[in-house]
């Protein structure tokens, strides 16, 4: 996997996939909209964002490329790749605990705090695709 040169779209699977880190110059797309919901993609080499109506979804840093991008109440899961080593952040369930999950390897847990954003760092090759999910914890 590489880069989603349309910046964003919707898969058969009805996932997204989104960003693309080739990209020298920061481009955005605006208004995509995908089931009832209204999305933005901000992406180039240095950062990827993407919101849903407004709210913040997920970022990267430097850009990334997601695919197959799902989210529901209870777990995230993408593919993701990037250039080099990258720091992706999730707008999760506030003060609520996750399990992170790398190629299906347990990173351990994290909670949230009143913001409800999650923070994680993988270790990645350029050309590499890396497989992501975040489950909430059962209280």
């Amino acid at each position: 996997m590489a880069a989603v040169k349309e910046l964003l779209r919707v898969e058969e699977d009805r996932s997204l996939s989104f960003g693309d880190y080739t990209l020298a110059s920061k481009t955005k797309l605006e208004d995509f909209e995908f089931e009832g919901d209204i999305y933005k993609v901000k992406t180039f080499s240095e950062i990827t964002k993407l919101e849903k109506n407004g709210m913040f979804v997920y970022e990267s840093v430097p850009g990334s490329a997601a695919e197959h991008f799902r989210y529901t109440e209870n777990e995230v899961a993408f593919q993701i790749s990037a250039p080099e080593d990258v720091q992706f952040t999730l707008e999760l369930e506030p003060e609520s605990e996750y399990e992170v999950l790398i190629n299906e390897v347990s990173s351990g847990k994290m909670k949230t705090h009143l913001s409800g954003k999650l923070s994680v760092s993988i270790e990645i090759s350029d050309g590499e695709e890396i497989d992501v999910r975040v489950v909430k914890c059962d209280k």
